[in-house]
């Protein structure tokens, strides 16, 4: 089979190279996986400054669910060409975006739940943790711990940061709130599964933060018992839930939401990526109930934004693309098996819907395959230690399931 991804200049390419001069003299050295610069996409490509394309298993860490150049994407983006205040104060003006995208927002969120946008997924776990301190300081005014899991990523701002647990580098030198943390269990016979009981009988806490599947922690799936037991652990000593779905929600593992996997809700909810902006959203109950308890003069309150927002959400529901997402994850995940089968080096394979973690024997050897997909064409990036997340567009095809794994086939096979 011929794949559509097509190195015609080895990457970087010339124009590659002057643009990551220029940022690389000019900016913080950051996170850059490798010497990727990206200039169009169409559906599950993307192409960069070279000429080169390639068949795109990033979705850009999820921010881009329904690929590129989706025609109702960018009908959308035409239109708001022409508006000249296409950016606002959000929580400062109403416009009518906010309430398109709170309406489609609320259909999928659970029944009773507010939503608060702000502008990233941080600030949506910054505020989701003061929903919860607000509700608990009524009975506790001094400062409570909050619990959160090992491997855990929740974001780079200063709160967020506290119950982030997954890289020392994230941490190191930087002060937190009281956090108690306890093991992310992926097996119901995990010795540590019930350990958050112990944990609250003994302890008073203003709340539990968990993910579902664990994002920048390695892309483990949280196991059935261990999600159980934070929801009626949370009911028994009246402690609020959150749930970070910010790499996980708006259909990446086949559901809108990866807790609706175990059939339980939580109190608190964090989305953004997907959504284009930042959300908190909570259940009624948990509301301050006092105008500018929470509040974010949403600087990046862009109404593209959320007009895209909402469109997003539209086409998911119109075109099933959840039901693709199953479907096209299941066909993905068992090809990426069968290439376990036959390479040492890739040691497990895991994931819901198309939310897929790829664990090799060493941290070298993740790092090099890494690098190798990209000059093949195939995109991916890291996940904790030793994994690779494999999170293609919500629209990808079969044949685009089949060229992936040809790809990946190539690399494995490859020195």
């Amino acid at each position: 089979m011929d794949v559509k991804s097509r190195i015609v200049s080895e990457p970087p390419g010339p124009n590659a190279k002057r643009i990551i001069d220029v940022v690389k003299r000019n900016c913080y050295d950051s996170t850059f996986t490798y010497p990727l610069v990206i200039a169009d996409g169409n559906g599950c490509m993307l192409q960069d400054v070279d000429g080169n394309s390639f068949l795109d298993f990033t979705s850009n860490i999820g921010a881009c669910p329904i690929g590129y150049s989706h025609p109702e994407i960018m009908e959308v983006l035409a239109e708001y060409s022409k508006n000249g205040a296409h950016k606002i104060a959000g929580q400062d003006f109403y416009c009518k975006e906010h309430a398109e995208m709170s309406s489609q927002v609320v259909s999928i969120l659970p029944e009773g739940f507010k939503a608060f946008f702000i502008n990233s997924g941080a600030e949506a776990v910054e505020n989701a943790i003061k929903i919860a301190y607000r509700k608990m300081s009524a009975s506790t005014p001094s400062m409570l711990p909050g619990v959160s899991c090992v491997n855990a990523f929740h974001g780079r701002t200063l709160g967020a940061l506290s119950f982030t647990f997954s890289k020392p580098v994230q941490k190191k030198g930087y002060p937190e709130l009281p956090v108690l943390r306890i093991k992310f269990c992926t097996s119901d016979d995990d010795p540590e599964v019930d350990a958050v009981e112990k944990l609250l009988a003994e302890n008073k806490v203003a709340f539990i933060i968990s993910e579902v599947v664990q994002g920048e922690g390695g892309y483990n799936i949280a196991s059935s018992r261990f999600m159980q037991n934070l929801r009626r652990c949370a009911d028994k000593y009246g402690v609020p839930l959150i749930l970070d779905e910010v790499q996980s929600g708006m259909g990446r593992t086949g559901k809108w939401w990866a807790f609706e996997h175990y059939g339980i809700r939580p109190d608190i909810m964090s989305a953004a990526k997907a959504l284009q902006v930042g959300m908190a959203a909570y259940d009624t109950k948990l509301d301050p109930g006092e105008q500018g308890a929470l509040s974010s003069t949403w600087g990046g309150g862009s109404r593209i934004d959320m007009a895209v927002g909402a469109k997003i959400i539209e086409v998911i529901k119109k075109d099933r693309l959840l039901h693709n997402a199953s479907v096209m994850g299941e066909k993905l995940r068992r090809g990426l098996d069968e290439l376990r089968q036959k390479n040492g080096s890739l040691v497990g394979v895991r994931g819901l819907g198309l939310m897929i973690g790829i664990e090799f024997d060493t941290k070298q050897s993740r790092d090099a395959k890494l690098v190798q997909a990209f000059k093949k064409g195939l995109l991916l990036l890291p996940a904790g230690q030793k994994a690779m997340r494999v999170i293609p567009p919500l629209v990808i095809t079969e044949e685009e399931v089949h060229e992936g794994l040809e790809l990946m086939s190539k690399v494995l096979s490859s020195g």
